[in-house]
């Protein structure tokens, strides 16, 4: 059993990713003063579920893909769904990046930007789904046989 040292690179850089997620979260509720929630402020919405997305799905990956490393060592298969699962990632943070890809609301409506940051979004999530499901799934292909039963 080795270090699993792809989902520590991983892990690393998620873990950059929720700091500037949070503080750009941060930094708008300095400057709107709403301390808690967001106020119907559709851009510190945006910003707090942008930053709590990434929170909701990172930790479970990361603990999947280290067992997994630890369980195979760092193969390819391990190597692909930690760059398929940060690509997602980026992908999703960059769909919420203005009100277009988080609201859905037009650039007359108060939003800029065009729809493609709506399939940044989209796609972000799907392909968040989709990872962890083949590595929920892939885990199971590997343990199983290994069950005492």
């Amino acid at each position: 059993m080795t270090f699993p040292i792809i989902t520590a690179a991983l892990a690393g850089l998620l873990l950059i990713l929720q700091q500037v997620l949070m503080l750009s979260a941060g930094t708008l509720r300095a400057r709107t003063g709403i301390g808690v929630g967001y106020a119907d402020d559709k851009n510190l919405e945006r910003l707090v579920r942008r930053h709590g997305n990434l929170a909701e799905n990172s930790a479970i990956f990361i603990a999947g893909l280290a067992l997994l490393e630890l369980a195979t060592g760092p193969t390819l298969a391990v190597q692909i769904f930690a760059g398929v699962f940060l690509l997602a990632r980026l992908s999703h943070a960059f769909g919420f990046s203005n009100l277009k890809g988080s609201h859905g609301k037009l650039a007359g409506d108060g939003a800029t930007g065009s729809g493609t940051v709506v399939l940044f979004r989209a796609g972000g999530a799907t392909l968040t789904a989709l990872t962890g499901i083949a590595l929920g799934a892939y885990l199971l292909w590997v343990m199983v046989p290994q069950l005492p039963f």
